[in-house]
C-alpha cells in the first residue's frame, strides 16, 4: 500500500447511507473495507465506489465475525485509519411500547449498540497497536439520539446509548491519538425513510408527510469529519432535512 493511503472501514455498506458514504470516501481518495450482511450488496457498492475495495460479509452482532473483518482489513491494508460505524436497524417501528417483545427489543440492541461496540472496540485496538498510532471513529447516531418518534423505544434507546459510547471513546482514545465523533442524521432519503414520504405518525397522533434530503449530503459531511487532522475533531454534527419536524414543535 501507498504510505499516504488512508484506510476506511464502513459498516452497513450495502445500501443507504453506508453506500453513499463509501462512494464519497472513495472519491476523496480513501481505500475501503466494506462490511455488511449481504455479499452481493457489498459488491454493488464496491462497483459504485470504483476505488480499491475489500468486501467482507459481516454480522456485526457476532464477535467472531467482527474480529475476522478487522483481521482481513489489516491483512489487506496493514492499518485502519477510519471506522464509519454505520450498521443499524430501526426494528419493529410502530409497535406500542407495551406490545414490544423481548426478541424485538434484543434484536435492535444487538445491532445498534452491541454491534457498534464490537466494531469500535476492534477498530480501537487496531488504531492503538498500529504505527503510526491513531485513527478516527465516526458513529452514526440519529436525530433519535436527541428526541424520540412515537413507538420507537428500542431504536431511540440505542441511539441515546450510542452518544455515551461516542463520549467514552473520545475520552479513552486521547492517549492513543484516536478521535471519535458522532453524526446525527435526520430524514436522509433511504429505504428506511420511504414511509416518511407517504405519511408517518407524529407526536400529536396525526400522520404527516415529512421532507427528506439526499444521502449524498450526509456523505459529504462524513468526508469532512474524516479529513480533519487527528488534532481536530467534530464531536457531534447534526445533518437533517431543513424542514423536518424537529426544531421547536414541528
Amino acid at each position: 500500500m501507498n504510505a499516504e493511503a488512508k484506510i476506511a472501514v464502513v459498516t452497513g455498506a450495502g445500501s443507504g447511507i453506508g453506500r453513499s458514504v463509501a462512494a464519497a470516501l472513495s472519491e476523496a481518495g480513501w481505500s475501503l473495507a466494506l462490511a455488511g450482511r449481504r455479499a452481493d450488496a457489498l459488491e454493488e457498492t464496491a462497483v459504485l465506489a470504483g476505488g480499491p475495495c475489500l468486501t467482507v460479509p459481516t454480522d456485526v452482532t457476532s464477535p467472531a465475525e467482527v474480529a475476522a473483518l478487522f483481521e482481513a482489513v489489516r491483512e489487506r491494508y496493514g492499518r485502519v485509519d477510519l471506522l464509519f460505524n454505520n450498521a443499524g436497524t430501526f426494528g419493529p417501528g410502530g409497535v406500542p411500547f407495551e406490545d414490544l417483545t423481548y426478541e424485538a427489543w434484543r434484536s435492535v440492541v444487538d445491532v445498534n449498540l452491541t454491534g457498534a461496540f464490537l466494531c469500535a472496540q476492534a477498530a480501537f485496538r487496531a488504531m492503538k497497536e498500529q504505527r503510526p498510532q491513531g485513527g478516527r471513529i465516526i458513529n452514526n447516531g440519529s436525530i433519535s439520539a436527541h428526541v424520540p418518534r412515537p413507538h420507537s423505544a428500542p431504536y431511540t434507546s440505542t441511539k441515546h446509548a450510542l452518544t455515551g459510547l461516542t463520549k467514552s471513546l473520545s475520552l479513552d482514545g486521547r492517549p492513543y491519538r484516536i478521535a471519535c465523533g458522532q453524526i446525527d442524521i435526520g430524514n436522509a432519503a433511504t429505504r428506511m425513510t420511504e414511509a416518511m414520504q407517504q405519511g408517518i405518525l407524529q407526536a400529536n397522533g396525526a400522520l404527516a408527510v415529512e421532507p427528506v434530503m439526499d444521502a449524498a449530503d450526509v456523505a459529504r459531511t462524513v468526508v469532512h469529519m474524516a479529513a480533519l487532522p487527528l488534532e481536530a475533531n467534530v464531536q457531534f454534527a447534526t445533518v437533517m432535512a431543513t424542514n423536518m419536524p424537529y426544531i421547536g414543535r414541528g
